[in-house]
């Protein structure tokens, strides 16, 4: 009888493996490794399955947790090339909870009345409430990183805008947040190919944007507008990680696994429950 292969782990927790310190270059991330796991795709898909339901579990107990008053929440923030899997984040992790404790909300351009009030307005009002796992699929730094490249504001502008954001993250935490920032990092090479991807499949037409290929021409000048998003807001409350991204299966079990170690850092406890529970039991078993 053949042996059960042995499920393959992580070696290095992701949260230090990624995670942005002093002195960090993206030009020195390899888009195409996979930091800390030593399995190979088949693994990464086991090890996903495998952490569900300790992800959702999880989730569970903070969504129960703040009907019994605790302030505990998680927001997850992705931000990335176009193409980097960002969606592939959404439906692989986060889809493992329950809906009922997730508030997503992708950020697209900013209409006219969002234009009408300084970046962060719109920001403030998707900030996950107790017990939810909020996910920003693009987010406030959109307008430190888009707006630097096409020189839509001018460095002193930047400037307010990476001390603004700070303070906001400080704020939020101080009330209760877990802030977990990603980048998804993948290379050029790999972009192009996902692009052409998306051309060659009618079935995925509708997730392919002319403006995409713009973007695409302005690849240096983004990765030096992250690097500097690094350098400006990646503080020791929240840090950024940076995710190798090339193989979408390591992207989700990092991703995955920087999630599961926010909440058990919160490790959220089951409310008491405000009634006689022998009481109840009995009034049960009589009815």
């Amino acid at each position: 009888m053949a042996s059960k292969k042995s499920p393959v782990d992580f070696k290095r927790d992701p949260a230090k493996t990624l995670k942005v310190g002093e002195g960090f270059r993206l030009a020195d991330v390899d888009p195409d490794s996979a930091p800390g796991f030593p399995g190979r795709k088949s693994d990464g898909a086991a090890h996903l399955e495998r952490q569900d339901a300790l992800l959702a579990g999880l989730q569970e107990r903070l969504f129960a947790a703040s009907k019994g008053g605790s302030p505990d929440r998680v927001l997850l923030v992705l931000q990335a090339m176009d193409t980097a899997g960002k969606g592939g984040i959404v439906s692989h992790v986060v889809g493992a909870m329950d809906p009922q404790g997730v508030r997503l909300k992708a950020f697209k351009a900013p209409t006219d009345e969002e234009k009408s009030h300084d970046f962060l307005w719109r920001i403030e009002k998707e900030v996950p409430g107790a017990g939810m796992v909020g996910v920003f699929d693009r987010s406030h730094y959109e307008d430190v990183l888009i707006h630097r490249v096409h020189g839509w504001a001018d460095e002193t502008e930047l400037e307010r805008r990476y001390a603004a954001i700070n303070e906001f993250e400080e704020r939020l935490i101080a009330e209760g947040t877990r802030i977990v920032k990603v980048m998804l990092h993948i290379s050029k090479d790999e972009q192009k190919e996902r692009l052409l991807a998306r051309l060659e499949d009618p079935a995925k037409h509708w997730k392919y944007s002319t403006g995409d290929l713009k973007e695409r021409g302005f690849w240096e000048d983004y990765q030096a507008a992250f690097q500097a998003m690094f350098e400006k807001t990646s503080t020791a409350a929240a840090p950024w990680y940076v995710v190798p991204a090339n193989k979408k299966w390591y992207a989700r079990i990092a991703v995955q696994q920087l999630l599961i170690d926010a909440l058990e850092d919160i490790d959220p406890q089951w409310p008491a429950a405000d009634f006689d529970v022998a009481e109840q039991i009995a009034a049960v078993e009589a009815s």
